[in-house]
């Protein structure tokens, strides 16, 4: 199984699919191509979240803002996954999971000087042999010319031995990314917004446990209930609740939370408890 996930939006990942298709038979799963345009830091947000409930496969991400520069491509092994894509941060919270936390990942650089046109394997059929001429790579799209060409090669070799090919090196990560952590002092706790979803929830980075036993706390100055689910509180009211990633959502019930909160990624964000309600 190959899973794809970028910013690209469409009709760029058919391109990459193709070239996939080419080159093995695997089956082709897409994660997102939605993603916030050139933002590394949601990406890697979501993908932390999402991969993990795949069983092991190669994971092509491509979100590059910096396409065409002097920045490697690399792939990592995590547990038993592969995550093939630019050496920007973006693979390495999902890795660090994927691989229990482990500080150390074993990386591999893609050398794009030397990664060309390969035959398709023998699991493809032989018309698609023809189309493996193809122009030379662009400098600004490498998910068709680098990433999945790369993606397809580890793809089919032995996940024990990506040393054996040729056009990979062993090295190290040049970029990392670790994800915010909320800072809590007494009954305090100041984090940030990490990402806004589609229907507008808030999630930050602050543990759900913090909720525990409480019935009210104060968000950024507004005192808000706590509920369990969107439905706690009455249509278009506001709420604090714990997400499905495990850290408080600051949301409104059938509503956007980011405009009721006026909050957007990388927002600060400070909870604490609320007086009890009056009798």
């Amino acid at each position: 199984m190959i899973t794809l996930a970028s910013d690209f939006g469409t009709p760029y990942p058919a391109a990459m699919k193709g070239v996939l298709l080419q080159r093995t038979d695997a089956r082709l799963v897409d994660v997102a191509h939605d993603f916030p345009r050139q933002d590394v830091r949601t990406a890697a947000f979501w993908l932390r979240e999402v991969l993990p409930y795949f069983p092991p496969a190669t994971h092509l991400v491509v979100v590059d803002p910096g396409v065409g520069t002097d920045r490697k491509g690399i792939v990592l092994r995590a547990g038993g996954h592969l995550l093939v894509g630019p050496d920007n941060g973006v693979l390495l919270p999902a890795a660090r999971r994927l691989a229990g936390g482990a500080d150390r990942l074993d990386t591999f650089v893609i050398d794009e000087r030397t990664l060309g046109p390969v035959e398709p394997t023998t699991a493809v059929e032989s018309v698609r042999e023809s189309a493996t001429d193809r122009p030379p790579a662009s400098n600004t799209f490498h998910g068709r010319d680098v990433f999945a060409p790369a993606a397809a090669g580890v793809h089919e070799a032995d996940i024990d031995a990506l040393e054996s090919l040729e056009w990979l090196e062993s090295g190290s990560v040049g970029v990392d990314l670790e994800l915010p952590r909320a800072v809590i002092e007494n009954e305090r706790v100041t984090g940030e917004v990490v990402v806004v979803d589609g229907f507008g929830n808030v999630v930050t980075n602050v543990p759900g446990s913090y909720l525990d036993g409480r019935e009210r706390v104060v968000a950024n100055g507004a005192i808000v209930p706590v509920g369990e689910t969107f439905a706690a509180v009455p249509v278009g009211d506001r709420l604090a609740t714990v997400g499905s990633h495990g850290s408080v959502e600051l949301d409104v019930n059938q509503g956007r939370g980011d405009e009721a909160f006026g909050l957007a990624p990388g927002d600060r964000v400070v909870l604490e408890p609320a007086s009890p309600s009056p009798n």
